[in-house]
């Protein structure tokens, strides 16, 4: 029975975690309705996860696992350019591409240094994306510029008005 639960090189315990940090950082992005949702970000943080120990495990002149990590990198760019879009001359999704980053950066961490580490910065980043937001609620100098034609944006298109 131990044998059909082993999954050597990986631990559930790490395995654990992973699911458990994308869920945290999910969960902040699913409750206010944005892109990355529980089940993303778990998915980001585990495939994260799985890559660095598969490529740590590897032990022949052929496997660098910092070059590994730096193609994590680049993909996880990839696949956060793929959730940003451009509204009247506004870019938006850039928070949940930076997000999709952490994300990745959060399952390096997991694999290369520890869980514990990984719990910690998940919250780091829930604090952040939660955080800026009740700041910027409390101040308006902090919604000028392309926030303030953001927040406009977004107010037409929830009551429906068009520019002409």
């Amino acid at each position: 029975m131990s044998e059909w639960l082993s999954i050597a090189p990986f631990e559930w315990p790490r395995i654990g975690a992973a699911l458990f940090c994308g869920f945290i950082v999910g969960l902040e992005r699913q409750i206010r309705g944005k892109p990355v949702g529980i089940r993303t970000s778990s998915l980001i943080v585990l495939g994260t996860h799985l890559f660095i120990v598969a490529s740590m495990t590897m032990n022949n002149e052929m496997t660098d696992t910092s070059r590994i990590i730096g193609q994590v990198v680049t993909g996880v760019g990839f696949l956060g350019a793929g959730v940003m879009l451009a509204r009247d001359g506004i870019v938006v999704g850039v928070t949940s591409a930076a997000t999709i980053w952490a994300l990745a950066g959060i399952g390096v961490c997991l694999s290369v240094l520890s869980p514990m580490l990984a719990i910690k910065l998940s919250f780091v980043v829930v604090g952040i994306l939660y955080g800026v937001d009740v700041v910027e609620n409390c101040s308006n100098a902090l919604t000028r510029g392309v926030h303030s034609r953001y927040y406009d944006l977004k107010r037409r298109m929830r009551g429906g008005i068009k520019e002409e």
